[in-house]
């Protein structure tokens, strides 16, 4: 067996998509992206299969997650591992479907049968957050995230901490004490300004709170990490091992690695096996597309630390297209009491609608998140 063609397809509302063709006519899928940098990966993706794969045996799958991460002078980055990551995806996708497994049965098999999901709500005002998660409970999920704030000060003063308390205050409320949420804080704090933050969050019980400060300011996590009982998340922006590292030392309780963008479904296997040797639990991160999060709960279901999975059916930002546009069978994604089934068709277990994907390729507008600053005029995270 051998590749014989690798394509990219961009498409509403953000994603890329990656489809790996081989000479026995088996195609596997992967999604690599970095969210605004879709064009910048796509190029990657293409250099990388060029260089590496065309004309390779695909179920070579670790020798070419090697070669890809270590066959060249400058390596990693977040445009450079995500455009591994989907084409470790679309391997694993295609030596599932050669052995007729799902990818979890390969890396050891389930351990379990369901996997708990969240969903985001907005609501940037108390009364919003309550309505929006007394909808969520409505649709049977049994947890959500929010934003902990919106633009204030890196040290935020205390009408800021009063509107931080507000939405957490509110979220629970409409939760009651046997549901959960998590607050994510995009490292718009600087670290005393998070080690507050997560001060005004301690009576309302989050689940976890999430990236308190910037990932480039890691070795200053466990300033945050020591100074409360609630635990602490990060993750999204870590690419491999050796960033992950740093914070399960600086006491991060929960690791947050995108399938994505943190060397597919090889290198995130590790990472979860690392955190694992921290008593340290994973989330994995998807506000992504249909592959991303099929590949996502592969690791799931073999994965004994994992403890919720994000997703981003209905989500605002959402727009021009849904996750289950691109797929044939929507079962796979229905949810069943706030949790979605083990899979059990093989490699990814997702069936992608070649047609519509083909379709819109193209048709998806330049994205970027907002941008804007800090009151005292810094850049901040949006």
């Amino acid at each position: 067996m051998k590749i014989t063609r690798v394509e990219t397809f961009a498409v509403p509302p953000r994603w890329l998509f990656c489809r790996i063709e081989t000479d026995d006519g088996v195609v596997g899928w992967g999604e690599p992206v970095v969210e605004g940098r879709a064009d910048t990966v796509r190029t990657a993706v293409h250099e990388l299969a060029g260089q590496f794969l065309i004309g390779a045996d695909p179920r070579r799958i670790e020798d070419h997650w090697q070669l890809m991460t270590k066959g060249s002078f400058y390596r990693g980055g977040p445009v450079l591992s995500s455009a591994v990551a989907g084409l470790d995806q679309a391997l694993w996708d295609i030596a599932g479907k050669t052995l007729g497994a799902p990818v979890h049965q390969l890396l050891g098999g389930p351990v379990r049968d369901r996997a708990r999901a969240y969903c985001w709500v907005g609501g940037d005002e108390p009364a919003a957050v309550r309505d929006q998660v007394a909808a969520q409970v409505e649709a049977g999920f049994t947890a959500v995230k929010m934003n902990g704030s919106g633009r204030m000060n890196r040290l935020p003063n205390v009408a800021e901490l009063n509107e931080v308390a507000a939405r957490a205050e509110a979220a629970r409320e409409a939760l009651g004490p046997e549901r959960d949420f998590a607050v994510d804080l995009h490292g718009r704090f600087s670290a005393a300004g998070a080690v507050k933050a997560v001060a005004a969050l301690e009576p309302y019980a989050p689940m976890f709170v999430e990236e308190p400060v910037l990932p480039e300011y890691t070795h200053l996590l466990g300033r945050v990490t020591a100074s409360t009982t609630l635990p602490i998340a990060t993750g999204e922006r870590l690419f491999n091992r050796t960033d992950s590292l740093p914070a399960l030392q600086a006491g991060a309780a929960v690791l947050q690695p995108d399938l994505s963008h943190a060397g597919g479904i090889s290198e995130c296997r590790r990472i979860a096996s690392l955190a694992e040797t921290f008593d340290a639990a994973i989330a994995p991160h998807c506000p992504l597309g249909p592959l991303a999060l099929a590949a996502s709960l592969q690791l799931a279901f073999c994965t004994p630390n994992f403890l919720i999975q994000e997703q981003s059916i209905g989500i605002h930002y959402n727009t021009g297209a849904e996750l289950l546009d691109y797929v044939a069978d929507r079962e796979v994604f229905r949810f069943h009491d706030g949790h979605l089934l083990r899979p059990t068709g093989p490699g990814l277990g997702v069936e992608i609608d070649e047609k519509a994907v083909r379709k819109a390729d193209g048709s998806a507008k330049s994205w970027h998140n907002p941008v804007w600053r800090h009151l005292d005029g810094s850049f901040a995270e949006w």
